[in-house]
């Protein structure tokens, strides 16, 4: 048996995780979904919460394991995993990106892909005035996110996604072959992703190296709306 750590994305939390969560336990596989600070039902200040801060988390909760973890991360917890793999790298089995951003080194999530136009993602979201924090327009999240999803799943999501910290979309990860290049990945993409656009998807998996490429046509949230499949994915892993 595995165990998975699950990372969540931006605006989300370790909720968008409950409905996968127990199908991997159903199958004797541990499960952790931690929320990452100032996220979810954690309440760290906003002025408090970094890359390094996520990072933390994860290797905190990774080394609180018996054995190393099969590393999950959605959308924007790719930069999370990446951060976490370079720093507590032999206790990870593999890494998972999720329709998640896997940059090269040195590359921060801000700016990067703006050459490939249609996201949904620039036209509902918007700055503070004090630039700690990104809001998301709620009219908006249904069609980035969830157009594919039960309408009890994109009312739940209406609900519990919070404003994001800038940190983790201006901060560039930092990684080295000896460690965070040491560990598989595997990418699974979203063929009907209208956040993070498959031509992007392709170019991040294509430019850093990864063991396979696992496609689901779905939008940016499989774990509302083909959770069976997702499960079946990471399980086959």
């Amino acid at each position: 048996m595995s165990t998975y750590v699950l990372i969540h994305g931006a605006w989300h939390g370790a909720w968008c995780w409950d409905k996968l969560v127990p199908l991997l336990q159903d199958q004797g596989h541990t499960v952790i979904a931690p929320d990452l600070p100032a996220h979810g039902q954690d309440f760290t200040p906003i002025s408090e919460a970094t890359l390094q801060s996520y990072a933390n988390r994860v290797c905190e909760v990774i080394n609180q394991q018996t054995d190393p973890v099969i590393l999950v991360g959605h959308s924007l917890g790719g930069v999370s995993i990446t951060q976490a793999a370079e720093q507590c790298p032999t206790r990870i089995k593999k890494l998972v990106y999720l329709s998640a951003f896997l940059l090269p080194n040195g590359v921060a999530r801000l700016g990067y892909g703006d050459d490939i136009s249609g996201s949904l993602l620039e036209q509902n979201k918007a700055l503070s005035e004090d630039k700690m924090v990104v809001y998301f327009n709620e009219s908006g999240l249904e069609a980035t996110f969830y157009h594919d999803c039960s309408a009890q799943d994109i009312a739940k999501a209406k609900v519990l996604t919070r404003p994001e910290p800038t940190a983790g979309i201006v901060t560039p990860v930092r990684y080295t072959a000896e460690n965070f290049d040491r560990i598989p990945r595997v990418y699974i993409e979203c063929l009907q992703d209208r956040a993070i656009l498959p031509a992007l998807q392709k170019r991040m998996y294509s430019e850093t190296t990864v063991e396979r490429v696992i496609s689901m046509n779905t939008s940016h949230s499989p774990f509302f709306s083909a959770v069976d499949e997702l499960a079946k994915n990471l399980i086959d892993l």
